[in-house]
């Protein structure tokens, strides 16, 4: 994870990129913004369950693999939103994934993100990350690109009083979810975001309707969701998921691509309203001795490991002595700052091409 750069840039400023002035940026439209406030408690507890989906291609190869997650969580003092979205994968054989971690209120402000991107290609790889966080009433943003050997930083701040309504790559995957869960979408549904060069623009939802698809072995019925996201310089892009009843993922593809992200089976029975049967194990002597045996193995192995490598005791008694020292409120962000310059340091991985 990336460490915050430097943010010496004004405000809505991307280095070296001239970029409009406060009055003339875009903005989200009313009604977006009165759907992005209007959710309810229940509502957002409806949202905390996994999805996991596989990614085929056109002919029906397996590539990868798509999830994420919702849970309620504490930053620092405040509950909020924790998302989860991962994304591995190859193309044409070379390995590449999509990470989000997203802190998130209950009115979808994005309180911090990390977006990583990658693709390794033989002797000629792309990593991109991104982390926006608020700090003193701005959201700043430090993008960090690299291609090959080639390493490009970026950084922006924007007010967050010019910022309503906005919708990152983390949120938007929760808002799709709400959206699902009441079955429509409303008229001018016109947020703001962010493109490549950190500039923000226009990004549109709209509502497919019903549709059958089949998941597994069965003929469901799915509610579509179309996401618009514009851009200064590129053509638009845009984004159409499909959603079970129950605000689950059954489809997520991007417009041209010939890949497609789908759910196979159905949901587990807890979650389609079965009461699910608990595991009685501890009263089956066979499987109880299964356990202990497994536990033990795992216990004899772990000690192992760390005898081999005693700097992981260090490591981490220095870290909690610091934490406890130093107390801070968000544990996340201090981690992050301990941790980066032992992640800076480390040696590259070797390469393991014959």
């Amino acid at each position: 994870m990336e460490a915050p750069l430097e943010d010496e840039t004004p405000a809505g400023a991307l280095a070296g990129i001239e970029v409009p002035d406060h009055g003339e940026e875009l903005k989200a439209s009313d009604e977006a913004l009165t759907l992005m406030s209007s959710f309810e408690p229940a509502e957002l507890q409806k949202c905390v369950f996994p999805d996991s989906l596989v990614t085929v291609s056109e002919s029906g190869r397996d590539l990868g693999r798509f999830s994420v997650s919702v849970e309620f969580a504490r930053r620092g003092q405040q509950t909020c939103m924790l998302l989860h979205a991962q994304s591995q994968g190859a193309i044409d054989d070379s390995p590449c994934g999509t990470t989000v971690t997203a802190y998130l209120t209950t009115d979808l402000e994005v309180l911090e993100e990390d977006y990583h991107e990658y693709v390794k290609l033989e002797g000629h790889s792309l990593d991109k990350r991104c982390h926006m966080v608020q700090r003193d009433g701005q959201l700043v943003i430090n993008k960090v690109t690299t291609v090959g050997e080639e390493v490009t930083k970026e950084s922006a701040s924007y007010p967050i009083s010019v910022l309503s309504g906005l919708v990152t790559e983390g949120s938007n995957l929760l808002l799709m979810r709400l959206i699902a869960l009441r079955k429509k979408v409303p008229e001018q549904m016109t947020f703001i975001s962010f493109d490549q060069g950190l500039h923000i623009i226009h990004t549109t939802f709209s509502e497919l309707g019903l549709k059958q698809l089949e998941v597994g072995d069965e003929m469901v019925e799915v509610f579509g969701v179309q996401r618009i996201v514009h851009s200064v310089e590129d053509s638009p892009t845009t984004w159409q998921c499909y959603f079970l009843p129950n605000g689950h993922l059954a489809s997520r593809v991007q417009v041209g691509s010939p890949v497609t992200m789908r759910l196979l089976q159905m949901p587990s029975q807890l979650e389609k309203g079965f009461e699910k049967i608990p595991l009685l194990w501890e009263g089956d002597m066979q499987m109880r001795s299964k356990f202990l045996d497994r536990k033990e193995e795992l216990k004899a192995d772990h000690a192992s490991y760390l005898r081999q490598h005693p700097e992981i005791r260090a490591l981490i008694s220095d870290f909690l002595q610091f934490l406890l020292l130093r107390k801070p409120d968000d544990v996340f962000q201090f981690a992050r700052e301990y941790f980066l310059p032992f992640a800076s340091r480390r040696p590259p991985e070797p390469n393991l091409t014959p």
